[in-house]
């Protein structure tokens, strides 16, 4: 990283520094901070401006319609249905992985999180191009096959088998953690196992439960490629088709707000469940006994080896399957050079910003504490609770009233990956920053160094695995992103995932194959090394 990405840090540190005699961060990083955070803010208010600027009665006018309601009716059910599936997968998953003697524990563990992998788009068209009238199991049936891949069923199964691995990886490392004190002093009073889950495990999994379903719910209200591809309608769809399909763009904006509300009433209530709550032992004092599962062994791998088959197996043997069709038809893929190189300069531009972008938040963050280093930091985390669609909506707005020169850019694009995947960087870097002693720092000014000098030769190196790890995260997820991209994209402007989509949404599933291939095989290795390995890395 020194050598790769020396420039944006460097440049961050002639701009700002932190004095560790006195333990506070300087003016200069303070106010490269709030900028960050006002940059990352700013596009959220004017939406709400561009929404409510011919008066509160015309907002009211769109939000009452049957059209909103139908669409907060469809959000809603398909979101509770999702969340219903992840957690009935999820948590007895997790149970089996770290608390019973399950056969092939460690492989089993690593296979629930891998769906991670697939953005939601890909899934979709993996499940569409199965299952779908024209796929491969009418293929093979010689006859259309029951449209359970479109509408509201294609989305529970696309949404439902990626989404419980954020809920699964959260309870894996709070199960891990339990003090099995408590459960072995429940079980000395005679309670069965089921009471013992019950009344014991469950009430201490009450913040992971809490904090993966907001994540799951969340990531289904910010969904639109999976959604778009099966052909059921929310709130992510209702605003594209408004922006694309209507001269007036209010509506988009109208509907924009409404989903930014109903996220901001979701984050509420995941407050709500949380507070109180007090936090747990961070190590058990000794390893919980694993539960022998016996007679129940054959059912518990049927159970995590039908869930990999299908969130896994089915999707990669149908990608497979198109694939080799379409090399061996010999037929034109999409594949051209200029996607495969927009994907990936974009992405790594967003990167580069993202990780000099966080270098003063953590900064201030880790060594200012204090009231308005906590909003600097929580508004830096704004963008990442916002749907892409709405972010890059506004962006669009601000764009055409305020920084025409920019609207129809690259760097518009970059920008909004910025603001929606910097708490990435911020976490990585924040993280670093916490396991970095001052001491170094001092012992380099001791001996004559400047600060940008400590920066770049001590600092800098220093905290680089965070640095890495969060530019990584940032690439990956820019890498996969969909409705911002479709937004904001300048015209002729081509991805790898809106290849994906476009040709998904044609049904044209051979060259749609190799696309979606190539953003698994770049996705795998960051996810295995920066999400998955580190949950497992004390699994024995």
């Amino acid at each position: 990283m020194s050598e790769l990405a020396p420039a944006p840090v460097a440049e961050a540190g002639r701009l700002f520094s932190y004095s560790h005699e006195s333990g506070r961060v300087s003016l200069g990083a303070k106010l490269l901070a709030t900028g960050v955070a006002a940059f990352v803010s700013l596009p959220l208010f004017y939406l709400f401006i561009r929404a409510g600027e011919r008066g509160a009665g015309v907002w009211l006018q769109h939000v009452r319609t049957a059209r909103t309601a139908e669409l907060l009716i469809s959000t809603l059910s398909i979101s509770a249905a999702v969340l219903a599936l992840s957690i009935a997968i999820a948590l007895p998953y997790a149970w089996l992985v770290t608390r019973t003697d399950l056969p092939g524990r460690r492989f089993w563990a690593v296979a629930g999180a891998l769906p991670l992998v697939f953005p939601s788009y890909i899934a979709a068209f993996a499940i569409v191009s199965i299952l779908g009238p024209h796929g491969l199991l009418a293929s093979l049936l010689g006859r259309p096959f029951p449209e359970v891949a479109y509408g509201w069923s294609g989305a529970l199964l696309a949404l439902g088998l990626l989404s419980y691995p954020y809920l699964y990886l959260l309870l894996v490392a709070a199960l891990r953690h339990l003090d099995p004190a408590l459960e072995e002093a429940a079980r000395s009073l005679g309670h069965s196992p089921a009471q013992v889950a019950r009344r014991i495990v469950i009430p201490q999994l009450r913040v992971p439960l809490a904090a993966g379903s907001l994540v799951v719910v969340l990531y289904v209200l910010s969904d639109f490629g999976a959604v778009s591809i099966v052909r059921y309608d929310t709130f992510t769809t209702a605003i594209y088709d408004a922006y694309r399909g209507l001269f007036d763009r209010t509506i988009a904006a109208v509907l924009a707000t409404v989903l930014v509300a109903l996220t901001l009433v979701l984050l509420a209530a995941e407050w709500l469940i949380v507070r109180g709550v007090a936090p747990g032992r961070l190590r058990p004092s000794r390893a919980s006994r694993r539960t022998p599962l016996g007679r129940w062994t054959p059912a518990a791998l049927v159970f995590v080896g039908t869930v990999t088959l299908a969130a896994i197996g089915i999707p990669l043997a149908a990608i497979g399957t198109w694939s080799a069709r379409a090399l061996m038809a010999a037929e034109r893929v999409p594949l051209e050079g200029s996607a495969i190189w927009n994907s990936f300069s974009v992405s790594f531009a967003a990167a580069l910003v993202c990780v000099a972008a966080s270098i003063p938040v953590a900064a201030w963050a880790v060594r200012g504490h204090g009231l308005p280093a906590t909003i600097v930091e929580r508004l830096t985390f704004s963008g990442y609770a916002l749907p892409g669609i709405v972010i890059a909506l506004s962006l669009v707005f601000a764009a055409t009233r305020i920084a025409r020169p920019f609207y129809q850019t690259a760097t518009l694009l970059v920008l909004a990956y910025v603001i929606r995947f910097l708490p990435e960087a911020v976490a990585a870097t924040r993280s670093a920053f916490s396991a970095l002693s001052p001491r170094f720092e001092e012992a380099a000014r001791s001996l004559g160094l400047g600060r940008l000098q400590v920066l770049r030769r001590v600092t800098v190196p220093m905290i680089r695995p965070g640095l890495l790890a969060g530019g990584g995260l940032v690439f990956l997820t820019s890498m996969k992103e969909l409705p911002a991209t479709l937004i904001l994209r300048p015209t002729g402007f081509e991805t790898l995932a809106t290849r994906v989509w476009a040709e998904a949404s044609l049904s044209s599933w051979s060259r749609a194959a190799l696309p979606s291939l190539l953003i698994l095989l770049v996705s795998a290795l960051p996810v295995w090394a920066l999400v998955i390995r580190p949950v497992f890395r004390e699994e024995r």
